[in-house]
């Protein structure tokens, strides 16, 4: 294997901010990459921290969020009519709980990856929650000079998306079709709670739980047997732990942003779990 704890080059950064986001692990979890892959696969992609922070030459990503798959083609396609509806955004309390109100169904999809990057520069935490109706919740953030129009994250996403395949869709229809022997899959699902204020099943109105973490690992040894390269994160809860046992385990610390008691916010144990590197 490569040496680890070199200091990683990021490409660039993630234009959204993303609750549970990898930026803050990168180091971390580019330290545990394969050191030879063919393609990048990401069917939980979220915010792209590790997808922008590698910039990998050919990549496929997905997620069951079906806004932000919009932002990203949006970003991809039509990057300078996104940036130009932006501009008519207001970083104020009435006018975001006006826009989180908006029925999706009466926006272009350039509007409503406008509103969707508009929310989440400005709610909570970057916190995408929402209800059973698939109704976004979070609350406003307060903060006093968010950054809703990043022209140069933007266009730099947008230069670099040109080379991805980007699908709406389930994590596993998706894996089952397009991963093959040799691609790099990496998995970032919704995390198991280790506590009830870590619960953030709500990303999508489907909600993970255990039963989908299950499915989740079932997958995994699928792909194993297929010769896919794997990397999975989740908490580190033991039944998690318990679910990945045959393949190499390895227990990091994350940062925790998101609590309602502020004296439990810190670090946490998190678990990274491959099928590449051997322990034993």
């Amino acid at each position: 294997m490569k040496s680890k704890n070199k200091k990683p080059i990021i490409k660039q950064k993630p234009f959204l901010k993303w609750a549970g986001g990898k930026s803050q692990l990168l180091s971390t979890i580019i330290n545990h990459l394969p050191q030879k892959y063919n393609r990048y696969i990401e069917p939980f992609v979220g915010g792209g921290a590790l997808l922008f922070a590698l910039e990998p030459r050919k990549a496929i990503i997905s997620d069951l969020n079906e806004e932000l798959i919009n932002c990203y083609k949006t970003v991809k396609n039509n990057v300078d009519s996104l940036i130009e509806d932006l501009h008519k955004h207001e970083n104020d309390k009435h006018y975001f709980y006006q826009i989180r109100s908006q029925s999706i169904k009466i926006l272009s999809e350039i509007e409503r990856a406008s509103r969707f990057i508009y929310l989440n520069k400005t709610c909570f935490n970057g916190l995408w929650r929402v209800n059973k109706q698939n109704q976004f919740n979070t609350p406003f953030g307060g903060y006093k000079n968010p950054k809703i129009v990043n022209v140069s994250a933007l266009k730099q996403a947008s230069r670099y998306l040109q080379h991805v395949k980007i699908f709406y869709g389930d994590y596993y229809k998706i894996l089952q079709k397009y991963a093959r022997k040799d691609d790099f899959v990496y998995l970032d699902p919704p995390y198991y709670p280790i506590s009830k204020y870590s619960d953030f099943k709500r990303y999508t109105k489907e909600g993970f739980d255990i039963i989908q973490q299950k499915r989740l690992a079932h997958l995994f040894k699928i792909l194993d047997a297929r010769g896919c390269k794997l990397l999975l994160s989740n908490s580190s809860a033991e039944c998690i732990a318990n679910l990945y046992s045959e393949y190499t385990v390895i227990t990091v610390r994350a940062k925790r942003l998101i609590n309602s008691d502020h004296n439990k916010r810190g670090f946490v144990k998190e678990i990274l779990v491959n099928n590449y590197e051997r322990t034993h």
